[in-house]
């Protein structure tokens, strides 16, 4: 099982700061199995080029790189603004 955090629009459209995701044994998670795994406007919304991931705290430069296993942390971080 792995824990995905979402902030900001992306909690907005998931309906919730967080969901469970099942793992497969056989291999880790990767990009492209996570945005299957989650409802299809979240994953269509992680599309924008903007978002960055993080796993277990550290900040991915390249988020089709992501590998998460079981336990892990990934949070999904939408672009921000203030002043």
């Amino acid at each position: 099982m792995a824990t995905v955090v979402m902030l900001g629009k992306l909690a907005d459209l998931a309906q919730a700061g967080t969901i469970a995701l099942p793992l497969p044994l056989s291999k880790p998670l990767d990009w492209e199995g996570l945005k299957a795994a989650l409802p299809p406007a979240l994953a269509e919304a992680l599309e924008d080029p903007r978002i960055r991931v993080a796993i277990n705290g550290a900040l991915l430069p390249n988020k089709t790189k992501l590998q998460a296993g079981a336990g892990d942390e990934i949070a999904l971080l939408p672009p921000v603004s203030g002043g």
